[in-house]
């Protein structure tokens, strides 16, 4: 694609590496048959490639956002099968985080979408203040119908039963079992710990059992992925150095670092993503750079660590669910699936597996509609492969589709922990 930046507009390191990414697109329009939202509306600017020509537009013309290139890009859910499918290489991550950077800054949204938007970047990143959240839904429930739009669905994706705060999601030192095979942080994450402190527990469980010591680092919190896709950079970049420093600070000590494992894959793309983030910043650049190349998802380490034999019959059969920020984000694809499999389970994929469910980030809040079908879409192919069990690698892939299906949805490090010694997984009941 030909561009027409000027050297003044070259000279900002967004601008010039947007330049480099638009420069690479062909316009070929093998994005579209894979892009969610082009499936579902049919209308070109909600695919990746007419998202390309607004933000080209806008950016090298140095516009300010407009209603109608907002309206497109909110429409994204940056699942990023497009890059998955694309023949050049081009970088449609980094593009679309720039453009919604550039949206944050030149265009004022409508006070409702303002105040949803402020309101999710204050409470989703902060454990206790999400809790707080969840419980005061709880107690709004039976109002739920006298509220506007956007609060109803809120409170209605709630979960009806809060678990009680785990204790393994304080900053502590798990040792190892055994001989000790390797030294680990782990992102607790934000949201997740929330929602589903099991997952924690059964990565921590299965990590020590294997030889490995799990460290929650002091200071370590949100990887700063839900603020950065509203185009919040400098929140999430706070919350990306607090991270850094927090694990580099385990690194320098004597007990080392040999990796840092997340096993929330949204959380997971955005970490390895730190290098990217930071680039421009003499402080940061290369320690981002080295944290982002020693993260690993919790299936990408196990599978180098060899998963013990599993103690118990397992054999159900498991619709995996691949989340887009694990295949698409991180190309992460086949360990999940030979680690269910080596555990006992039998491992089937739905139709249509490069396609989202809907959840992403918080799009399944500031964009319900296209989000419900989505999931709706998702469940009746889940549910067609006669899988007794959903497992998936992100919270928010298994929240919004705990929501429709009728198939207990779990964490696959919660079926991999069961079938070689843990408990088994409270979905299951």
């Amino acid at each position: 694609m030909q561009t027409n930046f000027t050297l003044a507009q070259l000279a900002d390191p967004d601008t010039r590496e947007s330049e480099q990414i638009l420069r690479n697109c062909v316009h070929c329009g093998f994005c579209t048959a894979t892009c969610p939202t082009y499936v579902l509306l049919g209308d070109e600017l909600d695919s990746p490639r007419g998202r390309i020509y607004l933000i080209k537009d806008m950016l090298e013309n140095d516009k300010p956002a407009s209603e109608k290139v907002v309206t497109h890009i909110d429409r994204c859910l940056s699942c990023l099968s497009c890059m998955t499918t694309c023949p050049s290489g081009v970088h449609y991550m980094h593009l679309v985080d720039h453009a919604r950077k550039h949206i944050a800054e030149t265009y004022t949204r409508p006070l409702p979408d303002r105040s949803l938007r402020t309101l999710l970047a204050a409470v989703l990143p902060h454990p206790g203040r999400f809790r707080l959240a969840l419980i005061g839904a709880q107690i709004a429930r039976p109002l739920a119908q006298l509220l506007p739009g956007r609060l109803k669905t809120m409170i209605d994706m709630a979960p009806r039963k809060l678990p009680a705060p785990s204790p393994v999601d304080r900053p502590q030192i798990f040792p190892a079992e055994g001989t000790r095979r390797a030294r680990v942080a782990l992102l607790n994450g934000c949201a997740q710990q929330v929602l589903s402190p099991t997952i924690n527990e059964a990565t921590v469980r299965l990590l020590t059992r294997m030889g490995v010591e799990v460290v929650v680092a002091e200071g370590a919190g949100c990887c700063g992925a839900l603020v950065h896709h509203m185009g919040q950079e400098d929140p999430a970049l706070a919350s990306a150095r607090a991270n850094i420093d927090a694990w580099r600070r385990l690194k320098d000590s004597e007990g080392g670092l040999d990796a840092v494992v997340v096993n929330a894959s949204g959380c997971g793309t955005t970490v390895k993503d730190y290098g990217f983030m930071l680039r421009e910043d003499p402080d940061y650049a290369e320690a981002a750079d080295e944290i982002s190349k020693m993260t690993r998802d919790i299936s990408e380490l196990l599978a180098e660590l060899d998963l013990p034999q599993p103690v118990r019959s397992t054999g159900q059969r498991v619709a995996y669910h691949s989340a887009c920020s694990l295949q698409h984000g991180q190309q992460v694809r086949q360990p999940p699936k030979d680690l269910l499999q080596a555990a006992g389970f039998e491992v089937v994929e739905p139709a249509e597996s490069h396609i989202c469910c809907g959840s992403a980030g918080t799009y399944n809040l500031t964009q319900p509609v296209l989000a419900n079908q989505l999931k709706e879409r998702k469940v009746n192919h889940l549910q067609r492969t006669g899988a007794e069990i959903v497992a998936s690698g992100n919270i928010g892939c298994i929240t919004q589709i705990a929501g429709g299906a009728d198939l207990p949805v779990v964490h696959t490090v919660e079926l991999l922990d069961w079938a070689t010694g843990g408990p088994r997984p409270e979905a299951l009941g």
